[in-house]
């Protein structure tokens, strides 16, 4: 039987041998004196051999090589193999990727209108990046995402704390679509616990735009400032697609500006001032 006594009393020799013990596993001793933990078993007609791991101070002792043998045991009574799914692990390790290089590939293919991008990009530079772009996937927790949004809405800036948080959900959400084995750090982090917003239903009333057309005209401003205020007035557009328009977007036969599909958040062209 394999002791802690009988595993250091193990010699070198000229081939490598191996020492059994009476649960399945056995080491085996190489010329340069490497000891290793392993373990034979069958699984769906074929043998395999486990490598649990080697034995020393930078390896692992008598007793964690038999907890990850009773690990071993369990995979292979359920029809797993312990071997495979090693391999596996190592590969998911080896090639585990970066935050911030994930990130830059969900926002090559994600599908958001200039100015989201724009905004989002903004806060992905300021505030995210500084803080995750090094790190693995797997080195992000909960508590991490929460700790970032939180030094975010300190400054107060809690919208944006709740942008960073949702950002850092698509991103998880991308990698684990595209195979990734990660847990998504912002499914313990819900919106409601960074800010809670009440939402805005108050309009201009008809008086209240009369008198900004009025006012417009003595506030101390470009003149093509003053317009563009009074478009905005009258179509309601968003900034961005107002600064963003071209003159081949406007049909003056038919009286129309048409914003193109690849401005509009719904990602469908609007026809917003006939």
């Amino acid at each position: 039987m394999l002791t802690d006594t009988a595993l250091r009393n193990l010699k070198p020799k000229a081939k490598p041998y191996k020492a059994s013990d009476r649960d399945g596993m056995y080491v085996t001793v190489s010329p340069g004196g490497t000891v290793t933990f392993r373990y034979d078993y069958r699984l769906n007609g074929r043998r395999e051999t486990l490598t649990i791991g080697r034995y020393g101070p930078a390896g692992i002792s008598l007793a964690m090589a038999r907890e990850k043998l009773l690990d071993a045991k369990r995979m292979v009574a359920q029809g797993i193999s312990p071997s495979l799914e090693k391999q596996r692990a190592k590969r998911r390790l080896t090639a585990a990727k970066s935050f911030g290089e994930m990130l830059k590939r969900w926002l090559a293919d994600a599908r958001m209108a200039d100015s989201t991008r724009s905004m989002r990009k903004s806060i992905i530079d300021r505030d995210i990046l500084p803080v995750f772009e090094n790190r693995l996937l797997t080195e992000i927790t909960a508590d991490d995402l929460r700790a970032l949004c939180s030094r975010v809405k300190g400054r107060g800036a809690p919208a944006t704390a709740v942008h960073v948080r949702d950002i850092v959900k698509q991103v998880f959400a991308f990698a684990i679509l595209h195979g990734e084995k990660v847990e998504n750090p912002a499914d313990g982090v819900k919106a409601a616990s960074i800010a809670t917003f009440v939402p805005k239903d108050r309009a201009l009333t008809p008086t209240e735009i009369r008198l900004a057309f009025h006012q417009l005209e003595s506030i101390a401003a470009y003149p093509t400032i003053r317009l563009a205020l009074r478009l905005v007035l009258l179509t309601l557009v968003r900034k961005s697609e107002l600064i963003e328009a071209t003159w081949n977007e406007v049909d003056f036969e038919n009286a129309t500006w048409t914003i193109s599909k690849q401005r509009m958040k719904g990602r469908n062209p609007h026809v917003c001032w006939r």
